[in-house]
């Protein structure tokens, strides 16, 4: 029996672990501090200014000069910086006495090569300018790619749009080709579904290592999650195509967003709706803004505040709040409305968390709340 509680209790503690610890910074009066998902204090509000963690640290501020805690609240890096950025891929930018430099999450000082300009470290790797051209470093302060190209973009999904000469293409961040530089136009966010690209005047979507135009395609968006369709614009109207640049669904909209749980918010004049992948009409068209649903099932819609329907159109939260997405370099933090479980919200009584149900978390407001972070 004690064997078999050891085993259970090891079980546990292993997923514990590999799930992490969920956090949030929050400001409650004039001090900033974390709170875990019930909304209780993890880390008391004791700082004058603070950033959200990344990477297993926070920034925060004493004495007017900053440092980095751990989710416990100790320093993990002494405060002792004019300004600093978030780590990421182990790698933080600081600034000491007016000089930007590179450090670990030990806090000592990494060695990279000599560059017109530092960039914040993201994916696994960091932009290095040398005169006009940009190339990247890894987190050994090493070089991954030679500065050959004329600009590198944000990488997401671990890709980025690179310009060489005046074409376009997309790179890993191992510095490698997915996309050849010969494009007029790419987009940003790499998906194995393709990515749209603008050659010789037309548009059209790159998969599978060639290029599919759309027919009369003046605007394409990205393929995002794992829908097969993406949207597309022709003569001021919105439709979607697959990854072969067929339209399955005409352009016959004002404004769509992405595919979620099988459903696209679409707009028809100044009112949105939902369709499904079939063009159908499954929520009808009364609301004045929407949004994609969220793995939970539920999506911010918009009278004159937002509130959140299920997929079946059925209002489950009234609409009594404002949303956003909060700090853009969060992974996930573009999305609006419910992540992992909860919706960051405002009233006119602060900043809070909803669950599915509607629920204020921990029946608590705050001056402000970002987003929850995994740490693991």
């Amino acid at each position: 029996m004690n064997k078999f509680y050891l085993l259970f209790f090891t079980i546990f503690l292993s997923i514990f672990s590999v799930a992490g610890q969920e956090i949030a910074l929050v400001r409650e009066g004039d001090r900033f501090g974390y709170i875990d998902p019930s909304a209780a204090y993890v880390i008391e509000p004791k700082f004058k200014n603070a950033k959200s963690f990344s990477d297993g640290l926070a920034a925060a501020e004493q004495d007017d000069l900053w440092g980095f805690i751990n989710s416990s609240g100790e320093w993990a890096i002494e405060p002792q910086f004019n300004k600093v950025k978030y780590f990421n891929s182990g790698i933080a930018m600081v600034n000491k006495d007016g000089e930007w430099q590179y450090i670990t999450k030990s806090g000592s000082v990494l060695e990279t090569p000599a560059a017109d300009k530092k960039y914040d470290f993201n994916q696994g790797v960091a932009i290095y300018k040398k005169l006009d051209k940009v190339g990247l470093i890894g987190p050994d302060g090493k070089v991954v790619a030679e500065p050959v190209f004329e600009s590198i973009k944000k990488f997401r999904n671990g890709h980025a749009k690179v310009q060489k000469g005046v074409y376009w293409g997309m790179i890993n961040n191992k510095g490698e080709f997915v996309v050849p530089a010969e494009f007029e136009e790419i987009g940003n966010t790499y998906s194995p579904k393709g990515v749209f690209v603008k050659k010789n005047g037309t548009f059209g979507i790159y998969a599978d290592g060639s290029f599919h135009a759309i027919e009369g395609a003046d605007r394409v968006w990205n393929f995002k999650g794992d829908s097969e369709l993406t949207y597309a614009r022709k003569e001021k109207k919105v439709g979607f195509v697959n990854n072969k640049g067929e339209w399955v669904i005409p352009p016959t909209f004002d404004k769509a967003r992405a595919f979620s749980n099988g459903l696209a918010p679409v707009a028809k004049g100044k009112l949105w709706g939902y369709i499904n992948d079939k063009g159908e009409t499954v929520i009808e068209h009364k609301f004045r803004d929407a949004e994609v649903f969220a793995a939970n099932g539920l999506a911010p819609v918009k009278e004159k505040r937002w509130g959140f329907i299920d997929t079946s159109g059925t209002l489950i939260i009234p609409m009594e709040y404002d949303i956003t997405a909060g700090l853009a370099f969060l992974k996930g933090a573009e999305q609006k409305g419910f992540k992992n479980g909860l919706a960051r919200v405002k009233s006119k009584k602060g900043w809070g968390f909803l669950d599915k149900t509607g629920k204020l978390l921990g029946d608590k407001w705050f001056e402000n709340a970002e987003p929850f972070v995994t740490i693991k």
